[in-house]
């Protein structure tokens, strides 16, 4: 039988740029003209986002906040070398990255062999230097387990649970940056270069209705205001079950397995309703402490569109950790939640130990 460890972190990729650049989204929202002065004035900001853009644009601020991250994913790294995994599995949001307008699958399998990964692309294309000082182009090499992959999807389709799966990535497309920065953010010290586990990494499209209107990114409010919306994601209570289904098909096996969420809660720039400024901190911290509790009926309870009022989008990858960590009977060991409003999204980490079952 296998054996399990569950985790939850963030990828937020400004985290691989310098504190100068960590609130350059803030920055660039607040630069768009059919946002309201008012909304966009400092004086109206609630306490915890005055005190973090202080009187120089949340520089100060950003320090704290990526030792906040640090210590998170320092926690993550030493409960995974502690386990000792043969492998990660890990659900990660597909960003206009793999998933473009040629097809958009609710979820995919990357049956990918040990691929070089260009971590530094989003920082490198925003003009922010990488917070290493290592070459803007620099590449790692993202281990992968084509059998275990190819063995997953097939498990999952055999057990009912319809996935696609990949071979390859897009050609002229970056790799998608929720599995690379899974692996850049667990090996920090080492910006990504000398992680020693293999990922079988299965894309979720969590933007939905958005995967494909706004590139699976940013957009300012006169774009939107007349877009035409992609067909939904999927529920929120599917990607739970497919968590479940995931943890049944390996359960079968000998291996031991890390099984991974990596996303940030709510990100501002897809909270329409608060102009894009700032994260739906009061959504989070709803399925945050339903979370600690094990309340699976409340996030069972979620719907699709409560997903993107709150610009939870990517929280998708975690109703599948949720979902695994159920179908397991594994309790949470660890966790925390890290709050911020200048700094686009609140972070969860969180480590299920299967001992504590």
């Amino acid at each position: 039988m296998a054996e399990f460890l569950g985790l939850g972190l963030t990828h937020y990729p400004l985290l691989a740029g310098t504190d100068e650049h960590m609130a350059g989204l803030l920055r660039w929202t607040l630069t768009d003209p059919d946002i309201p002065d008012e909304a966009k004035d400092p004086a109206t900001w609630p306490p915890l986002m005055q005190q973090e853009w202080g009187h120089d644009g949340g520089v100060a601020a950003a320090a704290r906040h990526r030792a906040e991250l640090r210590d998170g994913l320092v926690r993550c790294r030493k409960a995974l070398d502690e386990f000792r995994p043969d492998f990660l599995v890990v659900w990660g949001d597909d960003q206009y990255e793999n998933f473009r307008e040629e097809v958009v699958p609710p979820f995919c399998v990357l049956a990918y062999g040990d691929t070089e990964v260009e971590p530094f692309e989003f920082m490198t294309s925003r003009g922010s230097p990488n917070a290493w000082g290592r070459p803007d182009h620099m590449t790692f090499t993202l281990r992968g387990d084509q059998k275990a992959s190819r063995d997953l999807a097939d498990g999952l389709i055999n057990a009912g649970f319809d996935v696609a799966y990949s071979y390859a990535k897009r050609e002229n497309s970056p790799f998608p940056h929720a599995i690379a920065n899974t692996q850049l953010f667990l090996d920090y010290d080492n910006a990504g270069t000398e992680f020693p586990y293999p990922i079988v990494p299965i894309t979720v499209n969590c933007y939905g209705q958005h995967a494909i209107a706004r590139r699976g990114g940013l957009a300012r409010f006169a774009e939107i205001r007349d877009e035409q919306l992609d067909p939904v994601g999927p529920t929120p209570a599917r990607c739970f079950d497919l968590g479940a289904a995931v943890a049944r098909t390996l359960s079968a096996t000998d291996k031991r397995i890390a099984l991974v969420a990596s996303s940030s809660w709510s990100h501002a720039f897809l909270v329409d309703r608060l102009w894009h400024i700032r994260p739906d901190t009061e959504a989070d911290e709803r399925l945050y402490d339903a979370f600690v509790r094990g309340d699976t009926a409340t996030w069972k309870a979620v719907t699709g569109a409560e997903i993107v009022d709150a610009g939870q989008h990517e929280m998708l990858n975690w109703f599948c950790l949720f979902g695994a960590m159920t179908e397991l009977g594994m309790t949470l060991d660890w966790s925390t939640l890290v709050k911020t409003d200048v700094f686009n999204s609140n972070k969860c980490f969180a480590v299920f130990d299967q001992d504590r079952r």
